[in-house]
């Protein structure tokens, strides 16, 4: 094809005649090997816009994703990309080369971002909890690093002795065993399934890892310490091995009941409770807070506290601070009969007791529950629920309640934060700090007292602890055991009697929780705060009253639930921010969208658009595009060639319009330099054209003061600007055409847009494509027009997306004439909805071209 401008210029040439038969056939046989390459590349830019546009949707929108979305997004990027290259190079004969360079940089700078890891500080497998201090967290895990801290600095405070099995040993597992990349390829395929398929994934990925084999000096080192230990704690005992995966225990996620922790483990079992502890990572509740909050799965190698079993007859956890209201300085302690385990897994309703924080410190309410169930160790191993026969006796005395309020003060000292504390009292009357992690605090809006009298809604209850704030609408549903999990519906609220840790894989689809039991200072309750959703625990009558399939309003702030939907309430409630922002997969895909999306190019009449001023992938897009339509049209040398194969549409239509017969798309051949309509054999150019020209244009719309300025301000900012300025669309617009084919190329000042038609007589065969983008106004307004071409198209049956201010709009598979009225469509479209985005505030106007669209389009699909 790099000969094939010289031999038509060598044919063409010879002016005292027209060339021969022969001639013409071959070139037009180059023509259309060179329009296939156009083609490809077209197909390539429009893919890769949209795969673009998927990317500004997902960063600025609401729905979670994780790191295969942002890989596959990536990587499609990157091919598309690559395939526009190459084909610009078939284009043009190779004179884009500079092209794969600068494409090549940027591939591997997305690279680079995507392989980012952190590698364990640590290189050690195992180390005792006197050696482990908070700095340590990548390598033992924050739960781990914060209680070696509280050991080691804070000597007031006492915790168990033990040792940590770090994420090195984790790592090491993983190797020996060659599991990683069988988890990867798992992982691969399940991101965006439901949650049966992620429940089927998490079982499979747990038995992986627990058939797994511990290697022989990882288990030589986990024995070592262990001998240590015995040494240290002079006595009979066993273990308690709790998970402490890195990021666990963070500010925004803690991870709370998420992972498995056994307790009153013999020596005997270690290493097969260690695998099962690692396997844990991959507990269905797992899975989903990880996908749910944005953290890269290879971000969380899972690390295993060994401490020695406190053999506890009390514990509980305390909040330094009320976790559902910032302003209350108050100290919260939940405490039961036995282990804390049935404070945490919601199994038991626990005492509770509030402790001013200001000296001296002192009990300012104190609410004694019956405590029907304890779980305690047994003789051997392991432990077990039995019945607590002092239920009704409180579990802690009030001294005990004031040293650990004194305590919960002395950790939000030191680690200058509020702390989610959990604790035990062993038989000799010492307490042990087991956990010590950020507080996750929300703040309560202010309530309009008045409004919320006028509430008409029938109450349903009224009682309750506030496990976490704000209000929420959906239909009952009660969650009872796994089967109920699987059939959760999106939007519902979760109503259960206890408030189980497992229940939390539901809270990113759940609207609102309600228990009949449960504290406050539970994993359940912690999970609902971190995610937001209103959380009403201890009604004691939830399960009761809540009828399945009925519509509710959860008021957890007023702890109150509504019949039907709480209009006012609902209204007056506090938007909440997307769950990904600031998070790992969240910062990652911000990163990796630095060398996709941005544009840098703008205008192709500057000295700088040119290969090597392309920073983005999006810059390559832009400079393909604009310079293989030049490719594909460039023939102002070769006025001949001109002659022959483009020609200007006679019209009085005040655009030009110029026109390439791939084929079969003129009647005749045309000698000189302008076809005429009667003379166009194309069906769907024909088809397009009834559209571009039934209704005379009423020019652009008025536009108010902030219409006009998000043009100044947009034409004045920043690299998203895309104006056709004295490129070859400034003021032409390209039909390549055959009998049955159409492909329209058309930029209007700011507006980019192509229709791509394949009309004949078999309607498996016909398809109609049509993108839009662009505008002169800001990217509000621009989206809102995207949005309001989309419900016009979808109108008339087009399947569309809309990718922020991109449009792609698709038909296929109808019958001839049913295409053809569509394609009328798309003609009207094309010329009528250019400008329409510099009004799209204002609703008056907005309503008026809409009912003038919908009207002009009745009728001109109705002709005959």
């Amino acid at each position: 094809m790099a000969g094939f401008l010289q031999r038509l210029k060598t044919v063409f040439s010879r002016k005292e005649e027209p060339p021969p038969a022969e001639a013409m056939e071959e070139f037009r046989r180059l023509f259309r090997a060179k329009f296939l390459a156009f083609k490809v590349l077209l197909n390539a830019n429009n893919t890769a816009l949209q795969i673009m546009a998927e990317m500004e949707t997902t960063l600025h929108g609401q729905q979670s994703f994780g790191m295969t979305f942002v890989r596959s997004h990536a990587t499609a990027a990157c091919v598309n990309v690559f395939s526009m290259i190459r084909s610009l190079n078939e284009l043009s004969g190779g004179k884009y080369q500079d092209l794969l360079p600068v494409f090549e940089g940027i591939r591997e700078s997305i690279e680079a971002v995507l392989e980012q890891r952190a590698s364990a500080a640590v290189g050690e497998p195992v180390l005792p909890l006197s050696r482990v201090h908070k700095d340590m967290a990548d390598s033992v895990g924050s739960k781990m690093a914060n209680l070696g801290e509280i050991k080691s600095r804070l000597q007031e405070i006492a915790v168990p002795e033990g040792f940590v099995i770090t994420a090195a040993a984790y790592e090491r597992f993983l190797q020996h065993n060659e599991l990683q990349e069988e988890i990867n390829r798992r992982l691969q395929a399940a991101e965006g399934q439901g949650i049966a398929d992620l429940y089927r994934l998490s079982s499979e990925i747990q038995m992986l890892i627990i058939g797994g084999e511990v290697p022989e000096d990882l288990a030589r080192a986990i024995a070592a310490a262990y001998r240590e230990l015995e040494a240290e704690v002079h006595q009979d005992f066993r273990l308690a091995l709790r998970s402490s995966a890195v990021g666990e225990d963070a500010v925004q996620t803690s991870f709370a009941g998420q992972y498995r922790s056994e307790l009153n483990v013999s020596p005997d079992n270690m290493l097969q409770v260690y695998k099962e502890v690692l396997a844990s990572k991959y507990a269905l509740t797992a899975l989903n807070y990880r996908l749910q909050k944005g953290l890269r799965d290879e971000d969380v190698p899972m690390c295993v506290g060994c401490l020695r079993m406190v053999d506890a007859v009390s514990g509980g956890v305390m909040y330094s601070r009320d976790p559902t209201n910032i302003r209350r300085e108050v100290i919260i302690i939940n405490g039961v009969h036995g282990l804390a385990k049935t404070v945490v897994d919601g199994s038991v309703t626990p005492d509770l007791w509030e402790v001013s924080k200001s000296e001296p410190l002192s009990i300012i309410k104190r609410d004694i529950r019956r405590k029907e169930l304890q779980a305690v160790c047994l003789p051997g191993e392991g432990i077990i629920l039995t019945p607590d026969t002092e239920g009704e006796a409180p579990a802690l005395s009030d001294s005990q309640v004031l040293d650990l309020a004194r305590m919960a003060l002395l950790l939000e000292s030191h680690f200058q934060a509020p702390q989610d504390i959990e604790w035990s009292i062993d038989r000799d009357g010492r307490v042990y700090i087991l956990q010590s992690r950020p507080l996750q605090q929300t703040e309560v809006s202010d309530r309009d007292s008045a409004a919320l009298a006028d509430i008409p809604n029938p109450v349903i209850l009224k009682g309750g602890e506030r496990a976490s704030p704000g209000v929420a609408a959906g239909p009952v549903y009660l969650v009872k055991n796994n089967l109920d999990v699987l059939r959760f519906p999106d939007g519902a609220v979760l109503v259960t009697a206890f408030a189980h840790p497992g229940w939390a894989a539901l809270l990113p689809r759940a609207a609102a929780v309600v228990t009949d039991r449960g504290g406050i200072t539970g994993h359940l309750a912690n999970v609902a705060r971190e995610f937001g959703i209103p959380a009403l625990f201890n009604t004691f009558e939830a399960t009761r009253k809540m009828k399945p399939g009925q519509e509710v309003t959860v008021d957890a702030d007023g702890h109150t639930i509504y019949e039907g939907r709480a209009e006012i309430l609902l209204a007056a409630a506090p938007q909440k921010k997307g769950l990904m922002v600031g998070t790992p997969v969240f910062e990652t895909l911000k990163e990796v969208m630095s060398f996709i999306t941005p544009l840098n190019l703008t205008s192709p009449e500057s000295p700088n658009f040119k290969p090597q001023a392309c920073r983005t992938l999006h810059d390559i897009t832009r400079f393909a595009h604009e310079v293989s339509v030049r490719e594909m049209f460039s023939f102002e040398k070769d006025k001949a060639v001109t002659r022959h194969f483009i020609k200007k549409l006679a019209t009085e239509v005040p655009m030009q319009w110029l026109v390439l017969n791939l084929e079969d798309g003129f009647k005749q051949e045309v000698p000189g330099k302008e076809v005429t309509l009667d003379n166009i054999n194309s069906i769907p150019m024909l088809a397009l054209w009834e559209g571009i020209t039934a209704v005379p244009w009423e020019g652009p719309p008025p536009v108010d003061t902030a219409g006009f300025m998000s043009i100044v301000l947009r034409s004045a900012g920043g690299t998203g600007l895309e104006t056709a300025g004295d490129t070859i669309y400034g003021n032409q617009n390209y039909f390549m055409i055959s009998r049955y084919f159409c492909n329209l190329t058309s930029r209007l000042g700011f507006h980019f847009s192509t229709v791509e038609a394949l009309t004949g007589e078999e309607p498996y065969e016909n398809y109609l494509r049509f993108n839009f983008k662009g505008g002169a106004a800001d990217q509000p307004r621009r989206v809102l027009r995207a949005k309001f071409v989309a419900d016009i198209l979808e109108r008339y049956d087009f399947k569309v997306d809309v990718k922020e201010d991109a449009l792609f709009a698709r038909l296929e598979g109808e019958p001839l004439d049913y295409m053809l009225s569509r394609l009328k469509v798309l003609g009207y479209i094309t010329i009528h909805t250019r400008q329409l985005d510099m009004i799209m505030l204002n609703e008056t106007e907005v309503e008026y071209y809409r009912n003038k669209i919908l009207a002009d389009l009745n009728s001109l699909c109705q002709k005959n």
